[in-house]
């Protein structure tokens, strides 16, 4: 079992590139419920890599953390579903 989280990017911007500061990461797509399956993207050696779902191209920057992107914001966040009701 990992020790740590894996962390997931989307691309709600719509961008064709997105720098990140890991190598080994989850691509959603989208935002819910535009998202493709979450799918874990590996860089290996290389320094960029194309989601094979989305097209959205990765690259790797040392200038940012775990969680960091440019654009940012492109780190997913989970958001509850919240339903209102008329009464």
């Amino acid at each position: 079992m990992a020790q740590t989280a894996v962390p997931h990017f989307q691309n709600d911007l719509g961008v064709e590139t997105i720098q990140i500061g890991v190598k080994e990461f989850m691509c959603c797509g989208a935002s819910e419920p535009y998202d493709h399956p979450h799918v874990f993207l590996d860089m290996g050696s290389e320094n960029e890599i194309i989601c094979p779902y989305c097209s959205t191209k990765y690259v790797y920057s040392s200038k940012l953390s775990g969680n960091q992107s440019d654009p940012d914001g492109c780190a997913f966040v989970k958001r509850d579903l919240v339903i209102e009701t008329v009464a």
